[in-house]
């Protein structure tokens, strides 16, 4: 059976309420939880996300949805379902709003994802029921209200000329907070972030630039590397991997030690959860460091 509330409900969010053109009615999966509305940050960025893109998405949103941020955005592959990802990740509230009809699944390669926002309290949204089929024109569309529902956005890598930089023009229309993330200078997905930043929008840092914005304390998000079982090598192999990813030739190289004996710390350091393995570079593993207690 479809759920729907309709703008007259008292129910119905109360910042998309205060957009022009809201939804007189949305179309909802899940339980309609009005709590979930209370702190609602959106999260977009590019479909043709980096390595970079999507590792600093999983680190500030696992930050932000642990401390009850509810992460809005629009499903698309990339830096929207990135951010969905980590938010249920950390078993945090994530609402997905949807171009298409409420009985569709778009894009459909995303069932898992979707079926996880479901089954973590989440929503999934739409202002179309049934089967209605998305089109360019419904994009924009689902952006003002991915906006609407939103007190800030933060930006993640976008093109100049893309719908994560229509989603930040129309909160900046809204009076919305804007946040955007810097990226390499050298990449055209750094564009989008840096014209805002040009124009205004915080810089973001850090997960504690976003959580000031909502009145929330950081609450010692605590790094877990100190690990007193650790051996010497291990620390100075954490601490290298604070700054980015690298190979095990690189790590040998800076550490001037053995590969062997790098590649000996390197398992044991897996074992412990504290690092992962992406693409050949060893990476930090985020969800070891974040003190959800």
């Amino acid at each position: 059976m479809t759920k729907s509330i309709s703008i007259d409900s008292p129910k119905y969010p109360k910042l998309l309420k205060l957009i022009p053109a809201a939804p007189k009615r949305l179309y909802y999966k899940g339980v309609w939880d009005e709590n979930i509305f209370s702190q609602c940050l959106a999260v977009v960025g590019a479909r043709r996300m980096t390595r970079y893109g999507k590792h600093i998405t999983d680190l500030l949103v696992s930050e932000l949805a642990a401390v009850g941020i509810t992460i809005v955005s629009g499903f698309m592959y990339g830096i929207d379902a990135a951010a969905h990802q980590a938010a249920v990740n950390i078993q945090g509230r994530t609402i997905a709003c949807m171009p298409c009809g409420i009985e569709i699944i778009h894009p459909a390669y995303q069932k898992k994802l979707y079926e996880q926002i479901l089954d973590n309290h989440g929503l999934i949204v739409s202002e179309y029921e049934g089967n209605f089929p998305p089109d360019k024109w419904t994009y924009p569309r689902r952006n003002r209200i991915v906006a609407g529902l939103s007190s800030a956005t933060m930006v993640v890598e976008a093109g100049q000329k893309s719908g994560s930089m229509i989603t930040a023009d129309l909160t900046a229309k809204f009076e919305r907070k804007l946040f955007a993330v810097p990226g390499m200078l050298t990449s055209v997905l750094s564009k989008g972030p840096m014209q805002l930043i040009k124009q205004g929008a915080q810089i973001v840092t850090s997960a504690a630039d976003i959580m000031d914005f909502y009145g929330i304390s950081a609450r010692g998000f605590a790094e877990d590397l100190s690990i007193s079982s650790s051996s010497q090598l291990q620390q100075s192999i954490l601490t290298e991997l604070k700054y980015e990813p690298m190979d095990i030739d690189i790590l040998s190289y800076k550490l001037s030690t053995s590969i062997p004996q790098v590649s000996m710390e390197i398992s044991l350091l897996q074992l412990k959860g504290l690092i992962i393995e992406e693409a050949g570079k060893y990476n930090l593993n985020i969800k070891r460091q974040i003190n959800v207690s």
